[in-house]
């Protein structure tokens, strides 16, 4: 029987059965579509060095007027702005006590800290840093304690604990010697309180910077004990931050990575700016800072409790005034469809507002209303505020029962991996989902928590190619995504070895310094006669292209593994696993079933060196099949 050419449908379909997609891909990871033929991803090298502290959930590119670039990356923990490859701490202050209010006490044998500031408005994880503090007598001197340190723990509401540490951020050990309580000039500098890692479901806004009553019911959910999430913006060469529920912030570029970002609202000058917010963004052309969610003004001030549906913006050209006068194109306006406004993105000539069920188009139209909003769409709400992107073609977007995606009218995307995603997608986590655009590769990537994993945190991708229109699945943790553009590669939010910090993606064929292992894609069940002969494969002639780094002398590899089953409801029978290398002429297999299923995955049991520095392309197999009676 002559030789039968395997061209299988590009794209993974999960809609249907392993039978029922015979023709096409049912499973893969860490493979693309690229011009509609199977490879493996681009590899992902550490960006320099340096790490940062706690989860990354946004970054921001931009460049001074002096031609200087930037990353803002808002964490968990601390806001950092990255330059020349160095993570720069700059999050905001948000209370500097009196000389002599923070006072320190110390057991002998113990490097623990007993902290007493009368209500400190601290929580657990917050940094804080002394200045001008004394020694203790002992082990616990000035050099000790004159530098930031994260609380350990909480006691009450004026008093909590700290480790002591060296400059080098070993521990040190009070000995009995340590009876003071480090002067009468001792000044706490406290950051900004912390975030968590965990979204936290609420019936109402809570307490706090989320607002006090009104708003459904109350709850004890606030920005601090919430999923960290930033926003950001540059305004000119300034950074405008957000943190969702709470503060607005703005860091200058003239004052330097050395410098920390302070509240917009008690800058000087500063008039009715919005106290909290949750989003930030900046006009394109016309330049208002957009606040959504913000809290409005109520007898000549702001309120300090987020509306969940106020949209308010500043005087064109000076994002510290917000007040509305004849004179000035400042105002707000109230979203009405909906009950609460998830996340925003500046498009084309428009900034875009999702609530959690609808769209909204805001355009600027100049006096006297200054902008136009207009409901888009009912219906299609955004799943989480990173789950948009905005690709060449359009925006694309993860609503919470499938994907859209917009240029003008919203669209329906037909997705053949939907079910799969959206009934494995960790709802209770939904706000961490994130979706960015590789443009090089005309792909739209969508990370998202899955519930098999069951780790509440992102763990699964999948890929759209909006060129050629297709789907393919796998794992990956990804924090967050930003596309080439002013760098070079597109850069994600990672954890290697336990330090967080970003990634260049499209670099090399690796993962960071190791191979990158697990790279498969699996096909759907093929038969003869529809199963009405048993087939038996006997030989396969593999088509495929191996692309290797200059710098690495290797001998690439990879294994086309045969499975096969009579029945769709048995599972599937591993017959075979054939090592295919780039001199490999043709391989000869022994398989005989009703149907068979063909595996292309990386050899992970090469040798070390053979499964680095290179990626792989399928092209169009050829297998020697042919009827073996029937059963």
């Amino acid at each position: 029987m002559p030789l039968t050419k395997l061209e299988f449908q590009p794209g993974i379909n999960r809609e249907s059965t392993d039978y029922a997609a015979e023709g096409g891909w049912v499973d893969g990871n860490l493979v693309r579509f690229r011009k509609n033929r199977v490879e493996k991803i681009g590899g992902w090298q550490k960006f320099g060095s340096d790490s940062f502290l706690s989860t990354p959930r946004a970054i921001h590119p931009w460049l001074s007027l002096g031609g200087t670039r930037y990353n803002g990356i808002g964490t968990t923990w601390k806001y950092y702005i990255e330059q020349g490859q160095t993570y720069n701490d700059v999050t905001p202050i948000r209370a500097t006590t009196a000389a002599g209010d923070v006072t320190f006490s110390a057991t002998d044998g113990s490097s623990t800290i007993t902290v007493s500031d009368t209500a400190h408005g601290a929580v657990l994880n917050d940094f804080v840093t002394y200045s001008a503090a004394t020694s203790l007598g002992g082990n616990i001197d000035g050099s000790v304690l004159n530098q930031e340190y994260q609380i350990s723990r909480i006691i009450d509401t004026d008093s909590y604990e700290i480790e002591a540490k060296d400059a080098s951020g070993n521990t040190v050990t009070a000995n009995a010697s340590d009876s003071g309580n480090g002067g009468s000039n001792t000044v706490g500098a406290y950051q900004i309180n912390v975030g968590i890692d965990t979204y936290v479901s609420s019936s109402g806004w809570g307490v706090g910077p989320w607002s006090s009553g009104g708003f459904g019911s109350a709850s004890a959910i606030s920005a601090i004990n919430q999923l960290r999430l930033w926003t950001h913006d540059n305004y000119g060469e300034n950074l405008i931050m957000n943190v969702r529920g709470a503060g607005i912030y703005r860091w200058v570029e003239n004052s330097g990575v050395s410098t920390r970002a302070e509240d917009l609202s008690q800058v000087s000058g500063a008039n009715l700016v919005p106290t909290v917010g949750l989003q930030v963004i900046t006009s394109e052309t016309d330049r208002h800072l957009i606040v959504l969610g913000a809290d409005p003004i109520s007898g000549g001030v702001r309120t300090g409790a987020i509306d969940p549906m106020l949209v308010a913006f500043s005087d064109q050209e000076n994002e510290l005034e917000f007040e509305p006068t004849a004179t000035n194109s400042a105002g707000s306006v109230r979203l009405s469809s909906g009950s609460f406004i998830v996340g925003g993105l500046k498009s084309r000539q428009e900034v875009l507002i999702w609530t959690d069920t609808s769209l909204y188009s805001m355009q600027f139209i100049g006096p006297p209303l200054t902008f136009a909003v207009n409901l888009v769409n009912e219906g299609a709400g955004l799943i989480g505020p990173k789950a948009v992107a905005n690709a060449p073609s359009g925006v694309f977007f993860a609503s919470k029962n499938g994907f859209f995606f917009y240029n003008g009218a919203v669209q329906s995307l037909r997705c053949t991996v939907q079910e799969y995603i959206f009934n494995d997608l960790d709802l209770s986590q939904a706000f961490k989902c994130v979706m960015g655009v590789n443009a090089e590769f005309n792909e739209v990537w969508f990370f998202y928590p899955s519930l098999e994993d069951g780790t509440g945190e992102i763990s699964r991708y999948a890929i759209f190619n909006y060129l050629d229109e297709n789907w393919s699945i796998g794992k990956l943790v990804r924090y967050a995504w930003l596309d080439a553009g002013i760098n070079d590669l597109p850069l994600a939010g990672v954890q290697i070895n336990g330090d967080y910090c970003l990634v260049e993606h499209e670099s090399g064929f690796d993962d960071n310094e190791n191979a990158m292992t697990g790279v498969y894609i699996e096909s759907a069940d093929v038969d003869l006669s529809d199963g009405e002969q048993l087939a038996f494969v006997r030989k396969l002639i593999p088509d495929m292209a191996f692309t290797t780094d200059p710098a690495v002398s290797n001998t690439p590899s990879m294994n086309i593994v045969i499975k096969r089953r009579n029945y769709p409801g048995e599972a599937l029978t591993t017959d075979s696993t054939s090592q295919i290398t780039q001199s490999t002429t043709y391989k000869n297999v022994r398989t005989r079933g009703r149907q068979v299923a063909l595996r292309f995955e990386s050899d992970d049991d090469a040798a070390a060196l053979d499964q680095k520095g290179y990626k792989w392309r399928l092209g169009a197999t050829r297998i020697d099949i042919q009827p073996s009676g029937r059963r």
